[in-house]
């Protein structure tokens, strides 16, 4: 069996009319899917990093949840967060500290979890769009937009109204995190174009819809 029929998903056209589309996934697709899920988990291990002098805690979870979707591509990268949140979800103590269970998606991160999943799915979307092979520049802006702003967007408003602190003190205090957050876009973006280097075919680039396995060697970089 060469591929496992998910779904049929209808696209609108330039000239409007809509048309079906099927969106296929193999077992490399599941695999991928797993392999990053784990390393997600693998990056809550050390829990939280102090930085600048203890006043920023930085976790190095969102590190892979950028991998995901700059290795992946959109969908696949946001299936990988999906299979993670679910184990998270039955009670595996996969998040950063040990914690784990339904509790942690009432809690004012629960926002930051959903961010997630969209923002694996935005970093795709973007390092990968129209097809195109991982760049630099593409690479960084899309684990910059996707990793954070997409993130903060649907975290800082949650744990506002979970914690009952006003949206500009809760912004305020989220900002601390910026920091780490940019090395962790920096630390992706180089380790996403040293593996396009290496092994290009561990990268899944959708185009109009449909996966497509790298295999040609990388461009030289300019």
């Amino acid at each position: 069996m060469n591929g496992v029929q998910v779904n049929a998903v209808q696209v609108v056209e330039k000239d409007g009319s809509t048309v079906a589309r099927r969106v296929r996934i193999d077992i490399r697709d599941i695999t991928r899917i797993a392999i990053f899920a784990a390393i997600i988990a693998v990056l809550g291990i050390p829990g939280a990093i102090p930085a600048l002098g203890g006043a920023v805690p930085i976790t190095a979870q969102t590190l892979g949840v950028m991998l995901a979707g700059a290795v992946l591509g959109s969908w696949r990268g946001a299936a990988a967060v999906l299979t993670f949140l679910a184990l998270v979800f039955v009670g595996l103590p996969l998040l950063s500290g040990g914690r784990g269970g339904v509790g942690v998606f009432v809690g004012p991160t629960v926002g930051y979890l959903i961010g997630w999943v969209f923002g694996a799915f935005v970093v795709g979307a973007i390092v990968q769009a129209g097809g195109r092979r991982p760049t630099w520049w593409w690479t960084a802006l899309g684990c910059f937009v996707g990793g954070i702003l997409v993130v903060y967007t649907f975290g800082i408003p949650l744990q506002s109204l979970i914690t009952q602190l006003p949206l500009p003190q809760t912004a305020l205090t989220s900002a601390v995190f910026l920091p780490g957050d940019i090395v962790k876009v920096v630390v992706a973006t180089l380790i996403t174009m040293a593996l396009w280097r290496a092994y290009p075919r561990a990268f899944r680039v959708e185009s109009n819809g449909r996966g497509a396995v790298l295999a040609a060697a990388p461009p030289v970089a300019r």
